[in-house]
């Protein structure tokens, strides 16, 4: 009995050694599986993190680099901005080209009839518009339709200054300016007044504002048309343009030839 009793012990001792090494193989085996199953997703976690850390460096950087190029581009964005502001330079204009210049205007403008031609002549002022002038040019001496009909037949009175109209922009119909050198104006001024002074008759096919003009446009060295008495006013100023190429200046001997 003594011997089965012990061997009971000795088997039961056993088994439950047994067991509690199953039941260790058990939990190992657990532990296993359980850090099997959270491994990878600790791993995905912490590459996911080290991802999101890499790409929020990365948006710092491109951030910074916008930042930088924003920065470099506003003095760009201000001066474009000054620019179409309308507002003037800061800078004052130069002087306009021919301010202060002399000049001799050949002009057309409207008329109840063919219309009149006259000359305006002085000086611009330094900001290149003009101020006082002088008007030249001859016409019937009167406002009355008279004189202008007997003009068509005989010739009648004449006056040489300015007429209705000749000061009026919204009458011109045409205009050729060339500009002179202080030493010409002297010239060509004085021959103007004298014209003025020696042209006591006006007879519309022979002695007329056409002529006179032209007259003056010779004197300067200009080309002019072989009959200009004959030419509507406006025609005239234009061919006088046209046949001296649009030319500004006044001929530099034109002034020694006469």
């Amino acid at each position: 009995m003594t011997d089965i009793a012990n061997n009971s012990k000795n088997h039961f001792g056993r088994g439950r050694a047994h067991l509690d090494r199953s039941r260790l193989c058990v939990l190992a085996a657990g532990l296993c599986a359980i850090a099997l199953l959270l491994g990878p997703g600790l791993g995905a976690s912490s590459a996911e993190d080290a991802g999101m850390s890499a790409v929020g460096a990365k948006s710092k950087h491109i951030n910074a680099k916008h930042a930088a190029l924003n920065a470099k581009s506003e003095p760009a964005r201000a001066e474009a901005t000054e620019e179409t502001s309308g507002l003037p330079p800061v800078a004052a204009s130069d002087k306009p080209k021919y301010g202060g210049r002399y000049f001799v205007d050949f002009r057309a403008r409207t008329a109840a009839s063919y219309g009149h031609a006259f000359l305006w002549y002085g000086r611009l002022k330094e900001n290149g518009k003009v101020g006082a002038v002088e008007v030249a040019g001859l016409h019937p001496a009167s406002d009355s339709v008279i004189p202008y009909i007997l003009g068509h037949i005989i010739p009648v009175p004449s006056e040489t200054g300015k007429s209705y109209g000749d000061l009026d922009e919204q009458y011109l119909t045409a205009s050729y300016r060339v500009y002179l050198t202080e030493a010409q104006a002297r010239t060509v001024f004085a021959y103007i007044k004298q014209k003025q002074a020696h042209s006591p008759i006006w007879q519309a096919g022979t002695v007329n504002c056409t002529g006179f003009i032209s007259d003056v446009a010779n004197y300067m060295g200009l080309r002019t048309p072989a009959v200009p008495t004959l030419m509507y006013p406006e025609d005239l100023v234009n061919a006088i343009k046209k046949l001296n190429g649009g030319r500004q200046e006044m001929p530099a001997v034109a002034s020694l030839s006469h």
